[in-house]
C-alpha cells in the first residue's frame, strides 16, 4: 500500500483508545488543557533538539501555542483523527508527547514523538512506541502502525527501529524544517 496516502480529518469508526496508558516507567495520559505550562516548559527546555526536525517548535513558543496544541488535541480525539498523549513520568514529570494519527490512511495508524531533552537517550521513547504501537493494533480496523521520519533525523530513527519499525520507503519531500534532508523514510512496525 502506497502510505503517501494522506487522510486529514479521516476518522475511523469505533476507535476508542484507552485515555491513560501504563508503561512500566512512564505513564501516557490524553493530553489536559491544565498540562499547557508544563508542556510550555518541556518544548522551551528542548527547543535546540526539537528545531532542527519539528516545524511548530521556534523561539517563540510560549504557553499561548501549547494551549493551541493541547485544544486542537482534545477537537482532534473527539473527532477520532488523532490520539496525543502526554508523556509523564511515574513522579508526575511532563517528559514529552505521543500520538496516533490517522492520516496515512485506511487501516493504518502513524505515531507521532518527541521527548523533553533531559530524557533523552534513556529509552523512554522507545518504551512509549512499543506500548502505544501494541495499542493501536487491537483497535477495530487497524492492521498497520506507521512512522514517517527524515532521513537525517538518527535519533527518531534509532527510536523506531529499537520499537521493531523497519524501512519500507524512502520519499523526495519539500523541507519543512531547518535540518530536513529532503528524504523521509517511512517504516513500519514488523512483530
Amino acid at each position: 500500500m502506497d502510505l503517501r496516502w494522506s487522510c486529514a480529518g479521516c476518522k475511523l469508526p469505533g476507535m476508542e483508545p484507552p485515555e491513560m496508558i501504563n508503561a512500566g516507567d512512564l505513564v501516557l495520559k490524553r493530553w489536559e488543557p491544565e498540562w499547557a505550562p508544563e508542556a510550555t516548559a518541556a518544548v522551551r527546555e528542548s527547543l535546540p533538539e526539537l528545531k532542527p526536525w519539528m516545524p511548530w517548535a521556534n523561539d517563540g513558543y510560549d504557553l499561548a501555542a501549547s494551549r493551541s496544541y493541547i485544544d486542537r488535541s482534545v477537537e482532534s480525539w473527539a473527532a477520532g483523527t488523532e490520539f496525543n498523549y502526554a508523556l509523564f513520568t511515574t513522579v508526575g514529570d511532563v517528559i514529552g508527547s505521543i500520538g496516533l494519527m490517522t492520516r496515512v490512511g485506511p487501516g493504518a495508524l502513524e505515531i507521532g514523538y518527541w521527548i523533553r531533552t533531559p530524557w533523552a537517550g534513556r529509552g523512554h521513547m522507545t518504551a512509549a512506541v512499543r506500548v502505544l504501537t501494541r495499542v493501536a493494533l487491537t483497535l477495530p480496523g487497524i492492521d498497520r502502525v506507521v512512522i514517517r521520519h527524515d532521513a537525517a533525523n538518527l535519533a527518531s530513527g534509532r527510536v523506531a527501529e529499537k520499537a521493531g519499525f523497519v524501512e519500507t520507503e524512502r520519499l523526495a519531500v519539500d523541507p519543512t524544517t531547518p535540518a530536513g534532508s529532503g528524504t523521509e523514510i517511512l517504516r513500519e512496525f514488523k512483530p
